[in-house]
């Protein structure tokens, strides 16, 4: 069996571990009357975060107990550490945080495991709206809902573009570039949902030009390849993974169609000079 196919076995256990993580979620997310300014010690985002933390750090020991596990709610691995794995699992175990506050259900639980810096298994489960989105590196992308599971796939650009923005992160630097667009239509979503509502054909652009961590986009970037789309730095060049000492993304657009002239869109907006 090669690696890929190893991989591939694991999508279904990770899938439960993504859904059983979201089920400890909206046991606070359900029974909590809350407003939370910031995480603490004592509120209920701290309490579903690591509930969701601790049932997918278990549930993959289990699953892969020799593989290494990069969680936004565990232990701080220094750089060097880091550097030295060829794949791991990244982990953000409840994903929109603004969204989890003002209860509009747009939260995610994201697993990705990185090789060589590549998502190659990725898992986006969104617990109050009962769906989860995943793929492996070569395989198709999928979602799991109500109605069953349904290959995704990306669309070629429409026009005028429909353009993802975040419903709680809105940056001057994407009003400027609306504003240059002309002509678009809007998608407003949390979370890493927006990556995923490219993957599932219903937009064509994500710029994102604010702080973003690695947990927060690898399970997504998985679905969007795995749908036909990508995940670029301004420089067009695809997001890679534990490559620097920082967690940090770089500025980078999300697309579902890799044969659109994205590099003429990037010249015209004079991104680099923003």
């Amino acid at each position: 069996m090669t690696a890929l196919q190893e991989w591939y076995t694991w999508l279904e256990p990770l899938r439960e571990i993504a859904e059983t993580a979201g089920e400890r979620i909206l046991e606070v997310y359900r029974s909590s009357d809350f407003a939370v300014e910031a995480k603490d010690d004592e509120s209920p985002l701290t309490r579903a975060d690591r509930a969701a933390h601790e049932t997918i750090a278990a549930g993959l020991r289990r699953l892969t107990p020799d593989i290494p596990q990069l969680s936004e709610e565990g232990d701080d691995i220094d750089a060097v550490t880091r550097r030295s794995w060829n794949n791991y699992w990244l982990i953000d175990p409840l994903d929109g945080t603004r969204e989890f506050i003002k209860r509009n259900g747009e939260f995610t639980v994201n697993i990705a495991l990185i090789d060589n810096g590549r998502p190659v298994l990725g898992v986006v489960h969104a617990p109050d709206l009962a769906t989860t989105w995943s793929a492996a590196a070569g395989e198709r992308a999928y979602r799991f809902d109500s109605n069953g599971m349904q290959t995704i796939a990306t669309r070629r650009a429409q026009s005028p573009l429909t353009v993802v923005v975040s419903r709680s992160h809105r940056e001057a630097a994407i009003e400027n570039i609306l504003e240059r667009l002309g002509e678009y239509h809007e998608l407003s979503v949390g979370s890493s949902l927006k990556i995923c509502r490219v993957a599932q054909g219903e937009a064509d652009l994500y710029p994102r030009f604010g702080p973003t961590c690695e947990w927060d986009t690898g399970a997504a970037q998985c679905v969007l390849e795995a749908a036909g789309g990508r995940i670029m730095d301004i420089g067009l060049q695809q997001l890679r993974y534990n490559q620097k000492d920082s967690l940090l993304n770089p500025d980078f657009i999300a697309v579902g169609d890799v044969d659109y002239d994205w590099q003429r869109l990037v010249s015209a907006l004079n991104w680099e000079q923003r």
